[in-house]
């Protein structure tokens, strides 16, 4: 049998998948949240069926990430340096938490798969991704696209990070709670 007919169906699947994955870095999200802005509320539960609450961490700071799959390859690479910074991140008084629209029973296998010791939100109704301006997807399949958010004490957006690269990203919240926390002190707020 010759090669020459499975080339072009090769291409034709190639061009395919370029244009399908086009088409998902273009589907429009809504309008999100900007930075000074209030941090739109949630009360969702975590992979332990803890009820939590935008309004608990008045006081503190919070870094909010969004993935969108448990036990994918970059959602796990992103999970497990939050894991390995946790500690610093908390020793700066901040909650982490990530929020992708898995289940509860999906969040709390990756979790203990992966020993995460922060809390996964599962965002079922998909509300909370649109609310924050990050739910996608194409046709019938949703996601939330990678984004993080910190949300200042006095629950305002300090920072959003549209682009983010899920082996780096742990390293770049703690460096810039740092410096929000350093600004934070000289302005008073």
């Amino acid at each position: 049998m010759s090669t020459g007919y499975f080339l072009p169906i090769g291409l034709f699947l190639l061009a395919l998948l370029l244009l399908a994955i086009l088409v998902l870095r273009s589907a429009p999200a809504s309008a999100g949240p900007v930075v000074g802005e209030d941090a739109p509320a949630f009360d969702l539960l975590d992979q332990n069926s803890q009820r939590q609450r935008l309004e608990d961490y008045r006081g503190q700071w919070l870094v909010l990430y969004f993935y969108p799959k448990d036990d994918t390859p970059g959602c796990t690479a992103e999970a497990c340096q939050f894991r390995d910074e946790y500690y610093r991140i908390k020793a700066l008084g901040a909650v982490v938490m990530g929020v992708s629209l898995d289940d509860l029973a999906s969040h709390k296998a990756f979790a203990a798969k992966y020993h995460l010791p922060f809390s996964l939100l599962a965002d079922g109704e998909k509300k909370f991704a649109a609310a924050y301006g990050v739910l996608s997807g194409f046709g019938p399949i949703k996601f939330a696209r990678r984004q993080s958010f910190i949300i200042d004490p006095q629950g305002r957006i300090a920072r959003h990070y549209a682009r983010v690269s899920p082996r780096q990203h742990a390293g770049e919240i703690l460096r810039d709670l740092q410096a929000l926390q350093k600004q934070s002190v000289k302005t008073g707020h």
